[in-house]
């Protein structure tokens, strides 16, 4: 799997470490996502039956996943069947070039993309740049990203890290087009990005989208936005190539009713999103392809406990109520995928081998916020728990669990540690606990241990 941000350090606690010294990415993220979450409950208090909704996605999900073979295929004759060309993608390399070589046979060395977090997991722009191709973000947002050179850090928002002083910067710096007096008024910056990109939807030859959902029923694939870039790229051009993650499969039409209440509700607090384009094979001439990644999604699946994370709809819900995320950004989680969804998606399709990947699961409190209001019912806190069992552990770790489960495992060995403890209270540090104790004492106090356990207290009560 691609997708780390390279130049990244070690692991997410320095990540976060230097992140929450910036006062002014901590009061954007704030702003952004107390706004976000504010508007999500409202709308989501208006469902008397949003619970319903969510049992209803989360089996949906479930079903489709402990099915996807079967719904695969049937995708991959309705899309045949209606024009369109599906190509299977092992891997992040795979896909890559598969895309670069569907482009390169249309001779244009330039395309246009639809908002897509599938294409940013394989690192296609690059990919494709090292092919000779040109791809123009057209997502307000991710244009913003590309034009800073800079890493997204937040799913439905990828500049949420930056406020409008900071984007009027950018796009004086880096768009041609801009007026000298340009503004920081977000209308006025709209208005620039407008004028940027319409040449590129007017002369482009070559689309590349992702999809929020794909219908296994009909061959359907469905994309869900807010500014209708994405209706231009998918209609224009004269080449559209998907990539597109299996997970985002549904049985049949009917499913979807159930997610175009989920979705927009959960993600920008819409009752209904602006623009929900759906297309079923090659339409007005249109030469469609679909390219189905896998990428780490397989062995996810097999994961009992952590197949979960792929009834995930790239909602963001978690992120707006995450108190670490909003502390430490979205650029700390070194992936596309930031956020709780993050901590548990990324280990898992990228593997534990790295630091980072391997710190991931521990970028939490464990509040349970994000499950609360996931609207697929993912419990992160769980997936989460399982990923630190499974996690690397140093040798003085590994020991100290081992010591720990010998003296737990024994009501007599519990007593006899408690009554040490008591014992050898007035040697304990205070502050900073040696050895390699140490780090755990770098976050918190050492707590008072009792003259008395509580164990003792009883008995000699019991006897009284």
């Amino acid at each position: 799997m691609s997708g780390t941000f390279l130049g990244m350090p070690g692991n997410f606690p320095k990540n976060a470490a230097e992140a929450v010294q910036n006062s002014q990415l901590r009061f954007n993220l704030r702003k952004a996502t107390h706004t976000i979450r504010d508007k999500r409950a409202a709308v989501v208090g208006e469902l008397p039956d949003w619970q319903e909704l969510r049992a209803a996605g989360k089996a949906i999900k479930d079903h489709t996943l402990r099915h996807l073979d079967r719904y695969l295929l049937q995708l991959e004759e309705a899309v045949t069947r209606a024009g369109g060309t599906v190509h299977w993608a092992r891997d992040a390399a795979e896909a890559n070039r598969i895309v670069a070589d569907l482009v390169k046979a249309t001779g244009e060395t330039e395309v246009v993309k639809v908002k897509s977090m599938a294409t940013q997991e394989i690192g296609l722009n690059e990919a494709l740049a090292e092919e000779g191709v040109t791809a123009y973000e057209t997502d307000l947002a991710e244009l913003i990203v590309q034009l800073g050179d800079d890493f997204p850090s937040h799913i439905l928002v990828p500049a949420i890290h930056r406020n409008r002083s900071e984007i009027r910067e950018i796009f004086l710096r880096e768009m041609p087009e801009a007026p000298d007096g340009l503004s920081d008024d977000p209308a006025a910056l709209a208005e620039a990005a407008r004028l940027h990109l319409r040449e590129r939807f007017l002369k482009s030859k070559v689309a590349i989208s992702g999809a929020n959902f794909m219908i296994a029923e009909t061959g359907t694939l469905v994309v869900l936005e807010s500014e209708g870039n994405g209706r231009m790229c998918l209609t224009l051009p004269r080449t559209l190539i998907s990539v597109v993650g299996i997970e985002k499969l549904l049985p049949t039409w009917r499913d979807l009713e159930v997610f175009l209440q989920l979705l927009p509700r959960s993600s920008t607090g819409e009752r209904m999103n602006p623009y929900t384009s759906m297309w079923t094979g090659s339409v007005e001439g249109q030469d469609f392809h679909l390219v189905l990644l896998d990428n780490g999604r397989t062995g996810v699946l097999a994961d009992e406990v952590g197949r979960q994370a792929l009834r995930c709809i790239r909602c963001s819900a978690c992120l707006n109520v995450c108190p670490v995320y909003e502390r430490a950004g979205g650029h700390a989680y070194g992936s596309v995928y930031p956020g709780p969804i993050g901590a548990i998606l990324t280990p898992q399709l990228r593997g534990m081998s790295s630091d980072l990947d391997a710190s991931l699961p521990f970028a939490s409190s464990l509040c349970g916020a994000c499950y609360d209001v996931c609207p697929v019912a993912i419990d992160i806190p769980e997936v989460l728990v399982d990923l630190r069992a499974k996690a690397p552990h140093g040798a003085a770790e590994r020991a100290g669990m081992k010591a720990a489960g010998w003296v737990l495992n024994s009501e007599r060995r519990l007593g006899a540690a408690q009554r040490l403890a008591s014992g050898m209270r007035r040697f304990v540090l205070k502050r900073r606990l040696p050895g390699p104790l140490a780090a755990w004492t770098d976050t918190r106090d050492v707590p008072d241990i009792p003259e008395e356990s509580f164990r003792d207290w009883w008995e000699r009560n019991e006897r009284a």
